[in-house]
């Protein structure tokens, strides 16, 4: 550069051009240094430190094509002639990010559009060294709920925060996809569908916002859809990432077992747990106050008739969907009254899944067990 009268040596020192700044400031004028060295022959040079400046244009306009802003145009004279080197040999970083994207062959430079005059500048040096500029693409930044640049007062803003708090993987990658980019009305796909759709075109020019109900929305439809072997990875991964207990084998195939009646309105993994507890579960079951309250001395009773009546009952949905719905009709009651007992008998807690669900997947030992142990509990 300094050989093609691209760049040269500027031998100002620090406070000459804090001076130079100073006096601007106070006359009103553009604090842009420029260089009495710019243009200076070279056997007026001293022996002394110097940098290495960007010879600048200093007229007209330095243009960016950007694949997402449009066309970019800057005033060349509000740009200066940047230092490439310093005094002690050393690239600023506008020098070394171009050296190093070319040498990698970088085709798009993707980033911010915080970064957009960063470009201009980039641009200046590409154009200098006769190098061919990447695809420029400044996409917007995200935002909080409130409209404002997404910073940590907004909560949660690292890709493992969310994953601590459960979001699959693959939600978040469709979340944030989605998140300033567009394919059609399409809210709601998967990696392969977001590779194949993905293009700059899709960018708005827009700040995103950052909605948690959307991703929540985002995590059940995912989570909704996952091979039930997939998700209890994801568990896995999520309880190692939280530092909480690992799964035992029968935990881990009990888990497998049940997600299909767990899977279809959760919205995160923390929640797949809550509600596949019972499976998790061992005896004695730890009971909630309102399974408690629910295991009265009626309920009890019920529950010690029921369980010798299921002692030889075929284990299928239909035969114990008849043999309880049977029952409570012989207690002159609706099923739907006699369900709190069955769920604090076989889950230790008033929300569960389907009790027909629950028995199933524990089986017929194991919740002949439970229903024996709730109906001799005593408060």
């Amino acid at each position: 550069m300094l050989a093609r009268g691209h760049a040269y040596k500027c031998f100002a020192q620090q406070d000459e051009i804090e001076a130079f700044r100073e006096a601007a400031r106070a006359d009103g004028r553009s604090t842009l240094y420029l260089s009495p060295w710019r243009d200076a022959a070279p056997d007026t040079q001293p022996d002394m430190p110097y940098v290495i400046r960007l010879r600048a244009p200093r007229e007209g306009a330095t243009v960016i094509e950007d694949a997402v802003q449009g066309r970019v145009t800057f005033g060349n004279d509000q740009l200066d002639d940047m230092v490439l080197l310093r005094s002690d040999g050393t690239p600023t970083y506008m020098l070394a990010v171009v050296v190093d994207d070319h040498d990698m062959g970088v085709t798009h430079a993707i980033r911010g559009d915080d970064h957009l005059n960063n470009a201009a500048r980039q641009a200046q040096i590409y154009r200098a060294m006769g190098w061919a500029e990447p695809v420029w693409a400044h996409i917007p930044l995200i935002h909080g709920p409130d409209g404002k640049k997404l910073s940590k007062r907004h909560g949660a803003t690292g890709v493992m925060e969310y994953a601590e708090m459960g979001v699959p993987a693959c939600a978040m990658r469709n979340y944030l996809a989605r998140l300033g980019w567009s394919h059609g009305d399409d809210e709601l796909f998967t990696d392969d569908q977001a590779l194949d759709w993905f293009d700059l075109s899709g960018i708005g020019r827009a700040p995103a916002r950052l909605d948690l109900k959307k991703l929540e929305n985002v995590a059940g439809w995912h989570i909704a859809r996952m091979e039930d072997a997939a998700l209890v990875v994801e568990i896995e991964a999520y309880l190692a990432l939280t530092g909480q207990p690992k799964l035992s084998h029968q935990q881990h195939d009990l888990l497998t077992t049940a997600m299909y009646c767990l899977k279809d309105r959760a919205k995160s993994l923390p929640e797949l747990l809550e509600k596949g507890q019972f499976a998790l579960a061992s005896r004695p079951l730890a009971m909630d106050d309102k399974a408690k309250a629910a295991l009265d001395p009626v309920s009890r009773g019920i529950l010690r008739e029921l369980t010798a009546q299921l002692q030889n009952a075929s284990w299928n949905r239909d035969t114990l969907e008849a043999t309880l719905t049977e029952a409570a009709e012989a207690q002159g009651m609706k099923f739907g009254k006699l369900a709190g007992p069955l769920r604090a008998a076989l889950a230790g807690r008033s929300v569960t899944p389907s009790v027909f669900d629950m028995m199933l997947v524990i089986g017929r030992e194991e919740s002949l067990a439970r229903l024996t142990e709730a109906a001799s509990h005593d408060g």
